[in-house]
């Protein structure tokens, strides 16, 4: 059985891993690591903390 936490995390990690891709060559490269760690670590994080706290 897959945890919420794991069914919240890996769309958000292979979406940010997409547009880390397609933003390599148009944008600078910080932006490209700051849309990967935003949309891959900081948005699903947010969001499970978030739905843990609402559960209690």
């Amino acid at each position: 059985m897959v945890s919420t936490g794991t069914k919240i995390t890996l769309p958000f990690v292979v979406v940010a891993t997409l547009l880390w891709y397609l933003s390599l060559g148009s944008v600078e490269t910080w932006v490209s690591w700051a849309i990967l760690v935003g949309v891959g670590v900081l948005a699903p994080t947010i969001l499970t903390e978030s739905d843990r706290f609402a559960a209690k």
